[in-house]
């Protein structure tokens, strides 16, 4: 073997300095820390806020809420067609229920931008009401009131493909 060794001196262009190893490094930790930024300002921007004031006071009547709730027996299915969110609230017989006060949001599943209140009409045995909403997971968060004031609250998930 003639020639010299084979070493990082006298390869050209593959030479590796102390200021080359800096660059590598602070590039990385600069990509990284840019992700976790980036990430981090959408999530505190996106986050729509508390749900109720305080926890430990709203827990104390969870149990007697979520009994009476039940004993209603109501069933909730939501549909959106040709920009028309139809909820269907039927009893334990399968009948159509009519309720004494209904509010609802309707939201994406990711963000609060979108959100809309819906003004529902009962029609035809459900509750129907325009909506502008496009493809995708989306959230309905129901508050409706039985005839003898029992409060229901569920998140009814509507997928519009």
């Amino acid at each position: 073997m003639t020639g010299a060794p084979n070493t990082p001196e006298t390869r050209k262009g593959f030479r590796i300095t102390g200021r080359k190893v800096l660059i590598i490094a602070v590039s990385s930790f600069g990509v990284i820390l840019a992700a976790n930024l980036t990430l981090a300002f959408n999530a505190v921007s996106t986050f729509p806020g508390l749900e109720v004031d305080n926890s430990f006071v709203a827990s104390q009547n969870f149990n007697e809420e979520l009994a009476a709730q039940q004993a209603l027996g109501w069933d909730v299915q939501a549909k959106a067609d040709d920009g028309i969110l139809t909820l269907s609230i039927t009893d334990s017989a399968g009948a159509p229920v009519r309720v004494a006060g209904m509010e609802a949001v309707l939201g994406a599943a990711t963000h609060v931008r979108a959100d809309q209140e819906p003004e529902f009409v009962f029609i035809d045995g459900a509750y129907r009401a325009p909506v502008e909403i496009g493809p995708g997971n989306w959230n309905i968060r129901l508050l409706a009131l039985s005839e003898d004031g029992t409060e229901f609250r569920q998140r009814v998930v509507l997928r519009v493909r």
